[in-house]
């Protein structure tokens, strides 16, 4: 028996609040989603990054609320 399905997806707002190294986020639908997490070291660092001062060196670019 063949199956023949037709999907049209709108999205009008999507708001991820987390994203981590395992994080899946499917939109629609699929046969079977199999997971795949992989860490590399392409930088050859042997410890943690040092922790931020109290002067922050990063600059954060205000965003307005999304309606």
């Amino acid at each position: 028996m063949n199956l023949t399905v037709h999907q049209t997806i709108t999205i009008h707002q999507l708001r991820v609040n987390n994203v981590t190294n395992s994080s899946v986020l499917q939109v629609g639908t699929a046969g079977s989603i199999a997971s795949n997490a992989q860490l590399y070291n392409t930088g050859g660092f042997t410890s943690p990054a040092p922790q931020l001062g109290d002067e922050n060196p990063l600059n954060f670019v205000p965003l307005p609320n999304p309606n």
